[in-house]
C-alpha cells in the first residue's frame, strides 16, 4: 500500500510499471477511487472488467489529463460539449462522445463511443500526464458500494490489482460523495444519463438546452 508523501514518487513509478505491463492499479479521483488500466491495452481493460465482475457490455470511461486530449480520442464534438468541458474540467463531469474510428483500443461494446473525463485530483492528473489515457471504473466489485479509500478498494479487489495509490479518504467531514455526472453528447441534444457531482442547474448555466432524463445509469464509475 502506498500511503505517505515520501513514497509518493515510488508509488507513481510502480503504477506506471504495472500499467505498462498491462496490469491494473487503483488510484484516487475527485469522486470515488477508481480501478485503472491502459486504455490502449485490451488485456489490461479485460483484467479491469474481470476484477469488477463486469462484462463487455459495460465499458469503462477513459480519464485524460487535459481537455486538449479530447480531440485525439473523439470526433464530431458538439460546441455545447466543448463549453461544458471548458467549464467543468477538471471535475466531476463525464462526456459520452463519438470515438475516433482510427483508435486501436478495445474498451468493450462501446458502439463507437467513448466516455471522457478530466479528474480534479493531483495524483490522478500526475499519473495521467505520465501514462496517457487510462480506462478507469469505480474501484469495487459490481453491485457493491464504490470504494471511498484505498483500504476499501483492496478489500474488494485484492490481488487482482497490482498497485494501490492512497490519496486519503473521499467524503471526509460527512460530505456525500457523488459520482461524476454523465452526459450523452452523441445525439441531436445533449442529455444527462446519470445525475451526479454537477447538477442540472449548473449545467444549464453553461448550456441551457441540456436535457435531464432523470434516470441513473448502472454502476458508479469514477
Amino acid at each position: 500500500m502506498v500511503s505517505n508523501e515520501q513514497e509518493h514518487a515510488a508509488g507513481i513509478t510502480a503504477a506506471k510499471a504495472a500499467l505498462a505491463d498491462k496490469r491494473c492499479i487503483v488510484l484516487p479521483t475527485d469522486t470515488v477511487y477508481g480501478i485503472g488500466a491502459d486504455a490502449f491495452s485490451a488485456q489490461g481493460v479485460a483484467m479491469l472488467l474481470a476484477a469488477k465482475g463486469r462484462g463487455r457490455t459495460m465499458p469503462p470511461p477513459v480519464l485524460i489529463a487535459q481537455t486538449a486530449t479530447m480531440d485525439g480520442l473523439a470526433r464530431d464534438i458538439p460546441d455545447a460539449a466543448r463549453k461544458l468541458a471548458e467549464a467543468f474540467w477538471p471535475g466531476g463531469l463525464t462526456l459520452i462522445l463519438q470515438a475516433q474510428p482510427s483508435l486501436t483500443w478495445d474498451l468493450g461494446e462501446t458502439r463507437g463511443t467513448v466516455a471522457l473525463r478530466v479528474p480534479n485530483d493531483d495524483t490522478a492528473l500526475e499519473l495521467l500526464r505520465e501514462t496517457g489515457p487510462l480506462a478507469v471504473s469505480s474501484a469495487n466489485r459490481t453491485g457493491q458500494p464504490a470504494a471511498l479509500d484505498a483500504d476499501s478498494a483492496m478489500e474488494q479487489l485484492g490481488e487482482s490489482v497490482d498497485v494501490y495509490l492512497d490519496g486519503g479518504s473521499r467524503g471526509e467531514n460527512a460530505q456525500e460523495v457523488l459520482p461524476s455526472t454523465i452526459i450523452d453528447c452523441t445525439g441531436e441534444h445533449l442529455k444527462v444519463v446519470r445525475s451526479g457531482a454537477i447538477s442540472i442547474e449548473e449545467l444549464r448555466v453553461v448550456v441551457p438546452e441540456v436535457l435531464d432524463l432523470g434516470q441513473d445509469a448502472p454502476g458508479q464509475d469514477a
